[in-house]
């Protein structure tokens, strides 16, 4: 695997020009670790509403998911997204939200999943503000929810069940 080094400033940059070529630029931001089924279809579903799709990974330091997480370090993280057909571009966040990072790219859409459609955490509503204070509309994909904890702790429970069998 090529080491990239996933700038954010360098995915700013391209934003910019894809923008002033006239073209529509949409932002999905998360952990997307272990990436599954459900992150596709979010990231495919967000490609339909936009010309160009740049995805950002939260930093290691930042994930709060549990123990052990994230599985892998954001520069695997970032390379398994840009492999995808429906990702332009990818950088990692240098911020524990996405607040920094939608004033940095400035993107036409910032996309998020069907569970956030009417959430009033905190984290997402410094986003929502963020995003309506440089006129950034907010999508949500319709694309059903999977979680990755659940997905890892079904295959811990399968793990620790044949070992008991055995």
């Amino acid at each position: 695997m090529d080491e990239q080094p996933y700038r954010l400033a360098d995915l700013a940059s391209a934003v910019r020009t894809w923008r002033s070529q006239g073209e529509r630029v949409a932002l999905c931001h998360g952990c997307f670790d272990l990436l599954h089924c459900g992150h596709v279809r979010h990231l495919e579903e967000a490609k339909t509403i936009a010309d160009r799709l740049v995805v950002t990974v939260t930093p290691d330091r930042y994930v709060d998911k549990g123990l052990g997480r994230p599985v892998f370090p954001a520069e695997q993280r970032l390379y398994l997204l840009s492999s995808l057909r429906a990702v332009d571009g990818v950088a990692v966040n240098e911020w524990p939200t996405a607040v920094e990072t939608i004033r940095a790219i400035q993107p036409d859409v910032f996309v998020k999943g069907v569970d956030y459609v009417g959430a009033d955490g905190a984290e997402f509503s410094a986003e929502k503000e963020a995003a309506a204070a440089l006129g950034v509309d907010i999508y949500f994909t319709t694309a059903s929810k999977m979680s990755t904890t659940e997905i890892l702790e079904k295959i811990l429970a399968e793990t620790v069940t044949q070992q008991i069998v055995w």
